[in-house]
């Protein structure tokens, strides 16, 4: 029995936004900027599409920059993520990141945490390191990526349960599409997300509770 749990990155597995963290590497005015078209795509108040390059193009971030925050992403852990994990692990769950972030930030955290599969924006940098740009097609990038990536998820792995574990709007919308979806809570508390998550939590070790006392097989 295949048994797959994704987790959003940001506030979620990490307590920063990677976006914000950029978007502070560049200067206050643009990180009050890019903030606030965080919180309002996150919030569910603008489609995701309507910020992501929009945000990109003020911070045109560099590849020294996407590795700092990488290594921030690590400082700043969830402090039962590793442990969590590892326990699923043991119960025969394979766990994934599907996130609205940038892969070259995450990979290092999905790396210290045992994640192999990362569903992440891809972006683009010359030869010195430089911002070219990002994938636009990748489904993250828009209102409604999440769930794709989890239709074909299901389509390729046909896993026989699937839960998600997020903090946003964007994870929301997954939830026609999985078994559980599980609101975390701990760092950013959204009230879409509060008031219509199947499940909730303040830490990973809640959604190990979660799984152990309402899932069956």
């Amino acid at each position: 029995m295949r048994k797959i749990i994704a987790f959003d990155c940001d506030s979620t597995l990490s307590s920063i936004e990677g976006v914000d963290e950029l978007a502070r590497i560049a200067g206050d005015s643009i990180f009050k900027e890019v903030e606030d078209l965080t919180n309002l795509a996150m919030d569910g108040v603008v489609p995701v599409e309507d910020v992501f390059a929009r945000r990109l193009n003020l911070i045109r971030p560099t590849r020294a920059q996407c590795e700092e925050v990488g290594r921030m992403y690590l400082q700043t852990i969830e402090p039962t993520a590793k442990e969590t994990i590892a326990k699923l692990k043991e119960l025969g769950w394979e766990s994934i990141i599907i996130s609205g972030g940038f892969a070259p930030c995450i990979a290092p955290l999905a790396q210290e945490l045992g994640i192999s599969r990362v569903e992440a924006v891809p972006l683009q940098f010359d030869e010195a390191g430089e911002y070219l740009g990002f994938d636009k097609d990748y489904p993250t990038t828009r209102s409604g990526g999440k769930p794709e990536i989890v239709r074909s998820i299901r389509a390729s792995l046909g896993p026989n349960m699937f839960i998600m574990v997020g903090d946003g709007v964007s994870d929301l919308e997954t939830t026609p599409e999985v078994d559980i979806f599980i609101g975390f809570l701990k760092y950013v508390q959204r009230n879409t997300v509060s008031q219509n998550c199947m499940k909730s939590a303040v830490s990973m070790t809640e959604i190990y509770g979660i799984i152990r006392d309402h899932v069956n097989f």
